[in-house]
């Protein structure tokens, strides 16, 4: 089988949302000896270094360099041509040329697609099955922006949320299959775009490289919240937290601490760790050992839905997780996963975790316990040849 995948970023290593869920299914198709190409893009030095790994696996790639500033200025055209902005910022005509010529010198026979903005490339083409993996609305994502912004922003979010549904409708009655991550996604994806139907394929998590070394580690009062720290629903959920929960949980816990872990933290991440109790690591090579340090992890999220990465991996390390609705209803009830929302109700949760820790360590282990038992790749992988082999183009 001759597979075409197209995502957003380089596919390796497997250290934030995207990239974890394209590194896993590019490596289950490979180990079924699918001759895979790869269309994407690279951002940093680092990008381009893992793409020349990929290479080293015997795949084809194509992830020319951008920069997110001078991306942002292009896509600024949509405000003059119509279309949304997200579309000319995820075009260019390097990786274009590169694919038309992949699709007309050996045509594939599935075309994968993970993020909608990715589809532009393979509209056309018609030969193959083609998957959109959209995961999740990203239309829905921007309503949510344009509903905690006023003036011009909130007109610029209302038109892109507007502007890109329109788009995914197009994708979504193209494409011969639509996958979303959960059930919560299904249900908005069918309400959204009458006439598709969408099937869920949800995340995993690699219950073996998140599993903890033990209680040894353990710093019985440290909260830990994970996530690429430039993006706005992970900033916004730290920057209300350490707003409006932090201060009476350090009074009722002075020995409380919390670790913010994860990569390109803005400036106003970075200055939380002035904060009493905080810690902004950055970016780390891994972040199991940093599971291993902490009690009870954070969820936050008040903007976007999804599965959460970061509750999967909290809760394979056999940590509670404290979680909004948001962070939560892509996975539903879970023991060890503890909805709240408001800040007293965050609050209150943690207060009898902290003061518990018998009652945390318990739900921990429910938590991983449960996690090895819904959410393995190997099971997203069977759940994946089953979707495809049900495809009446298979």
């Amino acid at each position: 089988m001759k597979v075409l995948f197209l995502c957003q970023r380089v596919p390796f290593p497997p250290d934030r949302g995207d990239r974890i869920t394209t590194h896993h299914f590019i490596r289950h198709y490979g180990k079924k000896g699918a001759s895979i190409r790869i269309g994407c893009f690279s951002e940093e030095d680092a990008d381009q270094a893992a793409a020349r790994e990929i290479e080293q696996l015997g795949w084809q790639i194509c992830a020319p360099k951008i920069s997110r500033s001078f991306r942002k200025l292009l896509s600024l055209r949509g405000l003059f041509s119509g279309t949304s902005l997200t579309l000319p910022f995820f075009s260019h005509s390097q990786l274009r040329r590169q694919i038309d010529q992949w699709v007309s010198d050996d045509p594939p026979d599935l075309i994968h697609v993970y993020s909608s903005s990715m589809a532009q490339y393979v509209m056309n083409c018609r030969g193959p099955l083609r998957v959109m993996q959209f995961a999740e609305l990203d239309s829905d994502k921007w309503r949510q922006y344009a509903e905690r912004r006023a003036g011009l922003p909130r007109w610029i979010y209302s038109r892109e949320a507007r502007l890109l549904l329109e788009y995914e409708t197009e994708v979504a009655k193209s494409f011969d299959l639509s996958l979303v991550v959960s059930e919560v996604e299904r249900q908005l994806f069918e309400e959204s775009i009458p006439g598709v139907s969408a099937q869920v394929l949800p995340n995993g998590v690699d219950t073996e490289h998140f599993q903890t070394a033990g209680e040894e580690r353990r710093e019985p009062k440290t909260l830990i919240f994970t996530g690429v720290m430039d993006y706005e629903p992970n900033v916004e959920a730290m920057l209300w937290f350490v707003r409006e929960c932090w201060p009476s949980l350090r009074d009722a816990h002075p020995d409380a601490r919390l670790l913010i872990v994860g990569s390109r933290p803005l400036a106003s991440i970075t200055a939380l760790g002035n904060k009493p109790g905080i810690e902004v690591t950055g970016r780390v090579p891994e972040t199991p050992a940093y599971f291993d340090r902490a009690r009870i992890a954070l969820a936050p999220i008040r903007l976007a839905r999804g599965v959460q990465n970061k509750v999967l991996e909290a809760m394979s390390m056999s940590l509670p997780v404290v979680s909004t609705t948001q962070a939560a209803q892509g996975i539903g009830d879970a023991p060890g996963l503890l909805v709240a929302n408001s800040a007293e109700e965050i609050c209150s949760a943690l207060d009898e975790l902290l003061t518990d820790p018998v009652k945390a360590k318990k739900l921990g282990a429910a938590a991983a316990d449960f996690v090895r038992r819904e959410y393995r790749w190997e099971t997203m992988y069977a759940r994946l040849d089953s979707i495809l082999a049900a495809s009446p183009r298979s």
